[in-house]
């Protein structure tokens, strides 16, 4: 979890790889409303996201018994409170950690993705920081990501 930029469909895979799971990429689970107002600069509010988090919510469902790694941004405690209703166990939080310029840095650097940089700051102002979650800084490189997650996990 994390906004957008801070590298959760690069670490999710290799976790997912890691730990030999599916991978599932939040951001394909978007109706098509909602990328069109991130296509145009809008941020989405609570409304736009909620169908998103309970599509995510029953894709976690399927998954539980067997496990997968979904990544979503997941910024604020009442989506993760979604995210997470009838999942047992609950899901391990990873909070993927970088400063607004880190992350503005490589949303400048992107192409091909729906979501323009301007709108890294309503992902801010959005995000309430698990305190239940591995976090680890995107400042390292993603083999090293993945190394401390994996750590943490066990």
């Amino acid at each position: 979890m994390g906004v957008s930029g801070c590298g959760k469909s690069t670490i999710g895979r290799l976790l997912s790889h890691a730990l030999s799971l599916p991978f599932y990429d939040g951001d394909d689970y978007h109706p098509a409303e909602n990328v069109a107002k991130m296509s145009k600069g809008i941020p989405l509010n609570d409304r736009d996201r909620e169908s998103w988090l309970q599509a995510l919510n029953s894709l976690a469902q399927k998954n539980q018994k067997t496990g997968a790694v979904i990544a979503c941004s997941a910024l604020k405690k009442h989506y993760r409170d979604t995210l997470k209703d009838s999942i047992v166990p609950p899901p391990i939080w990873i909070y993927l950690q970088g400063s607004y310029e880190t992350i503005l840095d490589r949303l400048k650097q992107r192409r091909d993705h729906f979501m323009p940089s301007h709108l890294l700051t309503s992902q801010f102002e959005a995000l309430e920081a698990p305190v239940d979650a591995i976090e680890v800084s995107i400042t390292l490189e993603p083999e090293m990501i993945l190394k401390e997650i994996l750590k943490q996990i066990k």
